[in-house]
């Protein structure tokens, strides 16, 4: 068994574990259990990246098997540039969630712990697949484990904002499954995504195919106008949930973007940037506008990732080495900044049971540790310079500014709506005199919390200060992306065979 699917299959094996522990007078033993697999699915994947040859866009650290012979189904896993630092970040968010519900979680433990260890080998799975079922298989599959953990441990509403994230995603993905038919017949019954990248299509299967998979990455981003299940998701989500949610899960559509639609359909990828470009401009300026006015601190933070992740979809359409760079860079930062900033809001609400705004103020006075780590995380948020914020949103910018001046400028925008909401939030909550008993009462955060904040500071500034390792480790890969994606399939198919056909016979003798 190799390294991908010990990172795959480990933590989904301990989940299953945890899970026939039932009784709830065992939660000491789940919790280290929990614990003890999250930090060796973690440990599994660095390897991974010690091994990982730059130089290269080739796939590594490649395992395939057969799984459904008759359909020409693979077990086929491996990693390239581009996905090889998500695996890592999936399994060091996992371990920051396990260390998150260490004391808050005290009914139904082991399927809390278990649900969130299944759910990291399911994502580890995402991006690691090579065959298009098996990632469809473990894509729709991250939808199980994420809809129980909002379902049972969310807040008044959970119920509705489970059903809500459930259902709009699943009906994107079917869209998805069809276009993985057509591409299974037209590539004479193959399920390899490489073998489709190289497969000639015309314009029109082209544009069928990239508005499918657009139904389905879309939703899991989210994009503007398919976002609104995003902020119910969270506002009911455990802390534990909205970290993964926002830290990984958002990803997944991203990364498909990556992996699909840009390489499988180069020209209806060119053709309709414009519309890709469109709403990403409209999540990161109009979203932000949104997020001024929200009164709950965990629906301000959605609203935020929103806005951010307009910026990663906005660097992939541009269609230069800067955007698409700048886009992977903001999807890991994000995981890093997104995570800590709802752990922060976490660590109020479990001493407070509030997450409105105008329940707080003047932290600072009772817990400053904490106000510290928060403060930085803001920082982050607003894209501080020094700040892993700061590197992916600089670089699409500069690449969009490069496509389109104008263009750029209106995303830099964000820049200053960012600053002011994640501020704004800052001040009111942390700022100022003590305003009620309930802040007056507040304790300084303990071990565990300072531990897991401390963890994400630092890669919040490793991110900020050294991109280098992040950028060199994708620079292959994104070249050859974008050498694919520039490159017409139209040369080949029948297509432009007939348009030749027309216009010779149109010549006079």
């Amino acid at each position: 068994m190799g390294l991908l699917s010990v990172a795959i299959w480990l933590p989904v094996v301990v989940g299953g574990l945890l899970l026939a522990l039932g009784r709830d007078d065992q939660a000491k033993t789940v919790r280290w259990l929990a614990l003890l697999g999250s930090v060796a699915g973690f440990l599994v994947t660095l390897p991974l990246l010690s091994g990982f040859d730059n130089s290269t866009a080739a796939m590594q650290f490649v395992e395939r098997a057969p799984w459904i012979e008759r359909f020409n189904v693979f077990y086929h896993l491996g990693l390239d540039g581009i996905s090889l630092w998500f695996v890592p970040l999936t399994a060091f968010i996992t371990v920051i969630v396990v260390m998150a519900g260490w004391e808050v979680i005290t009914e139904r433990v082991n399927q809390y712990m278990g649900a969130f260890l299944i759910l990291s080998g399911l994502m580890i799975g995402v991006f690691s697949a090579l065959d298009g079922l098996l990632f469809y298989v473990f894509f729709e599959a991250t939808l199980i484990p994420m809809y129980i953990i909002i379902g049972v441990w969310g807040g008044p509403r959970r119920v509705y904002a489970a059903f809500k994230f459930f259902l709009y995603t699943l009906a994107g993905s079917l869209l998805m499954l069809i276009a993985l038919i057509y591409l299974y017949y037209k590539s004479g019954g193959s399920f390899s995504i490489l073998d489709w990248h190289a497969l000639p299509l015309p314009l029109s299967a082209q544009t069928l195919l990239f508005f499918a998979f657009f139904a389905a990455f879309s939703v899991k981003v989210p994009m503007w106008p398919v976002h609104t299940w995003l902020p119910d998701a969270h506002v009911e989500a455990p802390t534990g949930g909205s970290v993964v949610l926002a830290a990984i899960m958002l990803k997944l559509g991203a990364y498909g973007f990556l992996r699909f639609s840009m390489p499988i359909a180069p020209d209806a990828a060119r053709e309709y940037d414009w519309f890709i470009i469109s709403l990403s401009l409209i999540a990161v300026i109009y979203i932000g506008l949104v997020a001024l006015v929200q009164n709950d601190m965990k629906k301000l933070v959605a609203y935020s990732s929103i806005a951010h992740m307009g910026f990663v979809t906005l660097g992939f359409f541009i269609f230069n080495e800067l955007g698409v760079s700048g886009g992977l860079v903001q999807m890991i930062s994000h995981g890093f900044v997104s995570g800590a900033m709802f752990l922060s809001i976490g660590v109020l609400y479990d001493r407070v049971h509030s997450r409105e705004i105008a329940a707080y103020g003047g932290v600072v006075n009772t817990m400053p540790k904490f106000a510290a780590f928060a403060l930085l995380f803001s920082m982050a948020n607003c894209g501080l310079p020094g700040t892993g914020g700061f590197v992916g949103e600089w670089m699409v910018i500069l690449g969009t500014v490069k496509s389109n001046f104008w263009l750029g400028m209106l995303a830099a925008t964000a820049l200053i709506s960012g600053a002011a909401y994640t501020l704004w939030m800052f001040k009111r909550v942390y700022f100022g005199a003590v305003t009620n008993d309930n802040v007056r009462s507040l304790s300084d955060i303990n071990l565990r919390e300072f531990a897991m904040l401390a963890v994400l500071a630092v890669a919040t500034l490793w991110m900020g200060l050294y991109p280098k390792p992040f950028t060199d480790s994708m620079h292959v890969s994104v070249n050859q992306l974008l050498a694919h994606v520039s490159t017409s399939k139209l040369a080949n198919t029948a297509e432009v065979k007939d348009a030749a056909t027309v216009a010779n016979a149109s010549k006079p003798n």
